[in-house]
C-alpha cells in the first residue's frame, strides 16, 4: 500500500457479500461497501447514528445507491491495517446494535387545530335550536352571543372583500342572509349554514397538498466531496469548490462530481439516473462522462470541464426550481360558480323584497344560493376519491390532481424502470450442438461472475440463484474493465465477456458466423426473430472453446403491454421519451405498439423538458411517468406528474401521483377512479341546482317560509354529501364482502 492512497484490489480479494468490505483509504478517510444499504433505510440511518456517536468519528456519508459510506476519522493507529481493522469492528458492531426509531402516534397539531374550527359552529347550532325551546329560552343571550362570534370572521371577510377588493363575494351574500335571518329572530338557520360552510372549508383544506415541492440540493445530485490532485496527491475538498482544469479522481462507488473529459482510467459508469440509460458504458481516456452519475467500477482521472452549477445535472436542478408551480389547491368549483350567481341573487332579493316588503322572502332567496351544496359535496367527492385511491396503493397529493387526471388526453413515459423492469435480466441461453448443456453454460458463467459488481455479472449470478444452480468456487480471476473476466473454475479456464474480449483472447466465433445458434434454454418472455436487436449478448468460452451465449435485456414489467393497451383503448396518446439510445427505445415502442413517431431518444432532462411544454402548447393535458433524477425536470412540468414508491427521492417528491405499489397497472385505477370523480361532481351540480332553482322559483314568485328554504337547501347539500360518500361506501362494502368470501 502507498503511504497516501491504499485501495484493495478486488482482482485479488474474495469478498463476502455479507459484510462491509473496503473500497479505498487515504489517511483521515475510508470509503466501505455494505450492500445491505441499497435495501434497507433503517440500517442505514441507524448506522450512521451509531458511528456519529463514537469521539473518532468525525463525519460520515452515506450513498444508498452504491452501497457505500464514506467515514472521516482522527483515529490514530499506528498503522494503516490496525485503522481498517479497527472502523471494519465499529460496521460490524452497528449492525448488531439495536435499531433507533422515533416512532410518532400523535396527530399532527395543525390537524387538530383544523378540525378544533368547527366546535364554535357545531355548539352554535346545537344551543340555538335548544333556544327555541319554550323552556329554555334563558339560552338565548347564549345562543345569541355565540352567532355573533362565528359570524365575525364572515363579516370580516365581506368588508375586506369590498373595502380593498371592491369587489361583493359569498361572505357578502352569506353576511346579508345571516342578517335577514337574524333580524327575523332566528338563529339555528344562520347558524346551521355557516357550520356547512366551515365543513366544506375545513374539507377542502384537508384536500389540498399539505406542502411545497422539495427539490434536491445541488450537492446531494452531484456529490458533497471530490478528490482533486493537487501537487501529486489527492486532495478532499467539495465538490463545488473544484477548479475547472483541474484532475478530479474517481475510485469504485463513488459519484462523479464534475462533467469532464476522462485523461487516465477506465471505469464501468452507470448513467442511469442522469441519462435514464439501462446500459452502463464504459469510460475510457477521451470519454464525457457527467456529473451524478456513478463509477460501478474501475478508477479514473477526469479533467473538470464544467463544475458546481455549470454542469449539466445542476442545469436540470435549475429548470427545476424555475418550473412553473401552481397552486395545488383543488380547484374551487363551488366559489366559481358563487362568483357567477352572487349578483343575479343580489338582485333578484332586493327586487322581491321591494315589491312584497317581506324580508322572509328575501332572506329565502339568499339562503338559496345554490353555493353550500357544492361546498360540501365537491370537497367530500374529491376527499372520497383520495381515500378510495390510498386504499388501492394509489397516494394522490391534491384534489386538483384528480381533477387533472380526469381531462389527461396524453401520457408520456420513461422507459427505464418505467416500463420496464430497471435491472437487466438474463432471458435466454444459447449453446452450440455437441458442446456444454445450457445448465453448465450457466453455471460456469455464474461461478466466474460471482462478486463482481457489474450489472451483467449480478444479473448472471442472479439467475443461477433462481434456477438452483449450485455454484461452485471459483480459484483464480482477473476482471478486465469494458471487457469481462478471466477465471479458473474446477481447474478449467473460463472465458466471459463481449465478442472483443474473447476474439482477442484467441477464441473463435466461427460458428456463430455460419448459422444462428438453437435456443435451448429460456425465461418465459416473448423472444424476438432478430434477436441481435432485441437481447444484448454475453459470450462464455471454456478452455480455448466458445460453449454459448447468454442473452440478457431490460425486460418489460409484466404489466406495461396491458396498461399501454387500455390508454390506447380509453383514447389517450401514448410518448415513449428515454436517455436511451434509438435502437432500445424503438425495440420497447414495438413491443407496447407505441407509434414510432412518438418514440424520443436520447433525450437529456432538458430535452425532456421541452417536449412537455410542446406537447402542452399544443393543447395537450399531459401526465409524465417517470421515476429518476433524469426525470425530474418533465415530472415538473407536466400537468400531472406520475412516480413510484421506490424511485428516486426527488422523482417522489415531485410527484403528484405516487404509485405505492411500484405497479404501473394501478396508473389505470387512478385515472378511472378521476373519472368516476368527474362524474360524481356532475350528478352532485344537478342535484344541487335542481331542487335550489325551483325553489328559488316559488320564493320569487307565490313566496316560500324560510324554513321550507333551508330545508331545501341543506337538504341538497347534504342528500349531493352523501352522493359523494356513495363510491366510497361502496367500494368498502366490496372489499368487505371479498374479505369475507375468500376467508369462507
Amino acid at each position: 500500500m502507498s503511504s497516501n492512497l491504499s485501495v484493495i484490489d478486488q482482482r485479488n480479494i474474495e469478498v463476502d457479500l455479507s459484510l462491509p468490505h473496503l473500497v479505498h483509504h487515504i489517511p483521515g478517510r475510508a470509503r466501505f461497501r455494505i450492500y445491505s444499504l441499497q435495501d434497507d433505510s433503517d440500517y442505514a440511518a441507524n448506522l450512521e447514528q451509531f458511528l456519529l456517536a463514537q469521539p473518532q468519528i468525525i463525519h460520515v456519508r452515506i450513498n444508498t445507491f452504491a452501497a457505500s459510506i464514506a467515514i472521516t476519522y482522527s483515529y490514530r493507529g499506528s498503522s494503516p491495517t490496525e485503522i481498517t481493522s479497527y472502523l471494519m469492528k465499529l460496521l460490524q458492531q452497528a449492525a448488531t446494535s439495536e435499531l433507533v426509531t422515533s416512532p410518532s402516534s400523535e396527530k399532527p397539531t395543525s390537524e387538530i387545530e383544523s378540525w378544533s374550527n368547527l366546535t364554535l359552529p357545531v355548539f352554535t347550532t346545537v344551543i340555538s335550536w335548544l333556544s327555541n325551546q319554550s323552556r329554555l329560552l334563558w339560552l338565548r343571550p347564549i345562543a345569541i352571543t355565540s352567532l355573533l362570534a362565528v359570524t365575525l370572521p364572515i363579516f370580516k371577510r365581506a368588508s375586506q372583500s369590498l373595502i380593498s377588493d371592491r369587489k361583493i363575494n359569498i361572505d357578502c351574500l352569506d353576511l346579508l342572509a345571516v342578517g335577514l335571518s337574524y333580524g327575523q329572530g332566528k338563529l339555528a338557520t344562520p347558524a346551521l349554514v355557516i357550520t356547512l360552510h366551515e365543513l366544506g372549508d375545513l374539507i377542502r383544506e384537508r384536500t389540498a397538498r399539505s406542502t411545497e415541492t422539495q427539490t434536491a440540493d445541488l450537492l446531494d445530485a452531484i456529490g458533497h466531496f471530490a478528490w482533486v490532485l493537487r501537487e501529486e496527491t489527492p486532495v478532499q475538498i467539495k465538490s463545488d469548490q473544484v477548479q475547472p482544469g483541474e484532475t478530479v479522481i474517481v475510485y469504485p462507488g463513488e459519484q462523479i462530481p464534475v462533467d469532464g473529459e476522462v485523461i487516465k482510467g477506465v471505469a464501468t459508469i452507470d448513467q442511469q439516473q442522469l441519462t435514464g440509460e439501462s446500459m452502463p458504458i464504459v469510460a475510457q481516456v477521451g470519454t464525457v462522462v457527467y456529473a451524478s452519475t456513478l463509477a460501478r467500477s474501475g478508477q479514473i482521472y477526469i479533467r473538470a470541464d464544467h463544475v458546481g452549477n455549470q454542469t449539466r445535472a445542476a442545469a436540470s436542478l435549475e429548470m427545476l426550481q424555475n418550473a412553473p408551480v401552481h397552486d395545488t389547491r383543488m380547484a374551487n368549483y363551488a366559489s366559481q360558480l358563487a362568483d357567477q350567481l352572487i349578483l343575479p341573487s343580489l338582485v333578484l332579493a332586493s327586487v322581491v323584497l321591494a315589491i312584497t316588503k317581506e324580508p322572509t322572502r328575501a332572506a329565502s332567496i339568499l339562503t338559496l344560493d345554490f353555493v353550500t351544496g357544492i361546498r360540501v359535496s365537491m370537497p367530500t367527492a374529491f376527499l372520497g376519491a383520495l381515500n378510495h385511491n390510498t386504499r388501492h396503493g394509489i397516494l394522490v397529493r391534491s384534489g386538483r390532481t384528480i381533477e387533472l387526471l380526469a381531462e389527461v388526453d396524453t401520457v408520456v413515459f420513461d422507459k427505464t424502470g418505467t416500463l420496464t423492469q430497471g435491472q437487466l435480466t438474463v432471458v435466454g441461453i444459447q449453446t452450440i450442438p455437441g458442446r456444454m448443456s445450457a445448465e453448465q453454460v450457466l453455471t460456469l458463467a455464474a461461478a466466474a461472475e460471482q462478486r463482481i459488481a457489474h450489472p451483467v455479472a449480478e444479473a448472471i449470478t442472479n439467475y443461477a440463484q433462481n434456477q438452483n444452480i449450485e455454484i461452485p468456487r471459483r480459484q483464480k480471476w482477473n476482471y478486465e474493465v469494458g471487457l469481462g473476466i478471466r477465471a479458473i473454475v474446477e481447474s478449467q479456464k473460463i472465458l466471459v465477456g463481449s465478442d472483443r474480449f474473447l476474439v482477442q483472447e484467441g477464441i473463435s466465433l466461427e460458428c456463430l458466423e455460419q448459422r444462428t445458434l438453437p435456443l435451448r434454454h429460456s425465461c418465459d418472455l416473448k423472444q424476438k426473430s432478430a434477436t441481435s436487436e432485441w437481447l444484448s449478448l454475453i459470450y462464455v468460452a471454456c478452455e480455448g472453446e466458445l460453449q454459448g451465449v447468454i442473452q440478457y435485456a431490460d425486460p418489460l414489467r409484466l404489466e406495461s403491454p396491458a396498461l399501454i393497451e387500455s390508454l390506447h383503448a380509453s383514447g389517450h396518446s401514448i410518448h415513449l421519451l428515454t436517455g436511451d439510445n434509438p435502437q432500445r427505445a424503438t425495440i420497447v415502442a414495438e413491443e407496447l405498439n407505441i407509434p414510432l413517431n412518438q418514440v424520443h431518444a436520447q433525450a437529456f432532462p432538458e430535452k425532456k423538458a421541452a417536449l412537455i411544454r410542446d406537447l402542452k402548447l399544443s393543447g395537450k393535458t399531459v401526465a409524465f411517468v417517470g421515476d429518476g433524477l433524469n426525470d425530474s425536470v418533465a415530472l415538473a412540468y407536466a400537468d400531472v406528474s406520475i412516480s413510484f414508491a421506490n424511485g428516486s427521492d426527488i422523482a417522489r417528491e415531485i410527484a403528484d401521483v405516487v404509485l405505492m405499489n411500484d405497479d404501473l397497472a394501478s396508473l389505470a385505477e387512478a385515472l378511472n377512479i378521476a373519472q368516476e370523480t368527474k362524474n360524481l361532481i356532475e350528478q352532485n351540480t344537478l342535484l344541487v341546482v335542481a331542487p335550489n332553482l325551483m325553489a328559488l322559483g316559488l320564493a320569487s314568485t307565490v313566496g316560500l317560509n324560510p324554513l321550507i328554504a333551508t330545508v331545501v337547501h341543506n337538504g341538497s347539500a347534504i342528500a349531493a354529501g352523501l352522493n359523494s360518500l356513495r363510491p366510497l361506501v361502496q367500494h368498502q362494502w366490496e372489499e368487505k364482502n371479498t374479505g369475507i368470501s375468500s376467508n369462507h
